[in-house]
């Protein structure tokens, strides 16, 4: 059975950046904007992604727009077999190239290193508010209409059969 998404990948970036647009942190926008179409419900994706924001918790460490297409990743072609060595190491060769396209066309895929910070937020651990301000000075609401474009545009060029 061929799996394929039902959107173009522009429609898919521009979902997430409504739903960043709406208040959900960057892993939520992502995921959100695949859930449903991958079975799972929206508020359950929220709950999900709601640890990965701002870099793992606004730790600023791995990208929350990156965190939340690896996990729409899982869903979509994830693997549930922990004996499936041949199935573990496609999944795993998938997240590194959708990293990798993310890298280059980003940077980086750290949080930190995409806002251009110096340190981790381990202490920082408030949401800034979401104003004018913030959406002028953050890449954030680009970054994850980059990752959900991304992973559309890379599942929708593959063929898998399960």
């Amino acid at each position: 059975m061929q799996k394929k998404l039902q959107k173009t990948p522009e429609e898919y970036a521009e979902r997430a950046k409504s739903f960043f647009a709406e208040g959900y942190n960057c892993s939520q926008a992502v995921l959100l904007t695949f859930a449903e179409e991958l079975g799972m419900p929206l508020h359950m994706a929220a709950k999900l992604a709601s640890s990965f924001g701002g870099g793992m918790g606004r730790l600023r460490e791995v990208c929350g727009a990156v965190s939340g297409m690896f996990m729409a990743a899982g869903l979509l072609e994830g693997y549930d077999d922990p004996k499936d060595h041949a199935e573990k190491t496609a999944h795993y060769k998938r997240i590194q190239e959708l990293a990798e396209a993310f890298r280059r066309q980003n940077g980086s895929i750290v949080c930190r290193e995409l806002l251009g910070l110096a340190q981790t937020g381990a202490s920082h651990h408030e949401p800034e508010k979401r104003t004018e301000a913030y959406y002028k000075k953050r890449p954030c609401q680009e970054l994850v209409g980059d990752a959900a474009k991304l992973f559309a545009a890379y599942f929708s060029a593959q063929s898998y059969n399960k």
